[in-house]
């Protein structure tokens, strides 16, 4: 028989949630990249630049980067070591170009809530975030918020309704909220808002079990 449901509340010692980011190594050379990535769409062909001579340059990067790199076990090794924080997701992550990133802080009625602003990297419809994004920023907040109001685990279902297209170019708050832990089955809720109305709404649903990290 499954334990009874119970409403959580943030945790007397309050984890870490998320990697802060550095000021040098790794850390600067992603936030460049993100420079990279959302300069190239905001150009595009028509501003006279020599995107020839930029894609050489930026090869010229990858290959150096990609010639030093440590085999992809070592790597995948090293990004799970410990048992704090990674730094790698593409939510958070200080060491992801594709993360914005989304800076989430632990509330006290144990909740989660960061506030993050996509450009056009993010794009789906015109001016507003591709769906498949808010999924994934809420998927992410949502497991950030079991870490923070109790058990974790990973995800099996997640329920989204989109109410209203949510804006580029603005700040976006997003929340996440553990609802209640039945057994292994933990559910958790949040939310994307722009301007104080909610875009974006989530029920998921989690197993309170986990990969093992890699050695």
């Amino acid at each position: 028989m499954s334990a009874p449901s119970r409403e959580t509340t943030a945790p007397p010692t309050a984890p870490r949630l998320v990697a802060e980011p550095h000021k040098d190594g790794v850390d600067a050379a992603v936030a460049a990249a993100r420079r990279v990535i959302a300069a190239l769409l905001r150009a595009g062909d028509g501003t006279g630049a020599d995107m020839n001579a930029i894609a050489a340059r930026l090869d010229a990067v990858a290959a150096g980067l990609t010639e030093k790199a440590p085999a992809v076990e070592e790597r995948l090794a090293e990004m799970w070591r410990g048992e704090g924080v990674t730094r790698h997701d593409p939510v958070t992550g200080p060491e992801n170009a594709l993360a914005p990133p989304l800076h989430l802080r632990g509330k006290e009625d144990g909740s989660v809530e960061g506030v993050v602003t996509l450009d056009l990297p993010y794009q789906g419809p015109p001016g507003h975030v591709h769906g498949g994004i808010s999924a994934l920023l809420l998927d992410h907040t949502l497991g950030v918020a079991n870490h923070w109001g109790g058990p974790s685990g990973m995800t099996a279902e997640l329920t989204l309704r989109y109410l209203r297209p949510t804006p580029l170019f603005e700040p976006l708050t997003v929340t996440g909220r553990q609802i209640s832990v039945e057994g292994s089955r933990i559910r958790t809720a949040g939310e994307i808002s722009a301007g104080g109305r909610t875009c974006v709404t989530v029920e998921g649903l989690f197993i309170n079990k986990h990969l093992p990290r890699p050695s």
